[in-house]
């Protein structure tokens, strides 16, 4: 089932209970794109000094 059939399986069960209908699909990506845009402009990905002990250490027997 895709999201357009999930929304009008949605809009049904809600119109036989008299509750409002929900959102259509994709209705707040935008928003949510630029909020993650704006979160990464001013929380940017850093990578801290990797651990390369144990690509050093021998392997250890099988079984043990």
């Amino acid at each position: 089932m895709d999201a357009i059939q999930q929304h009008m399986l949605d809009t049904y069960r809600a119109a036989q209970l008299s509750e409002p209908a929900p959102p259509p699909p994709g209705r707040h990506d935008r928003a949510v794109l630029r909020d993650l845009y704006r979160h990464w402009l001013t929380h940017p990905p850093t990578r801290g000094p990797r651990d390369h002990s144990s690509a050093s250490a021998p392997p250890s027997p099988s079984g043990a």
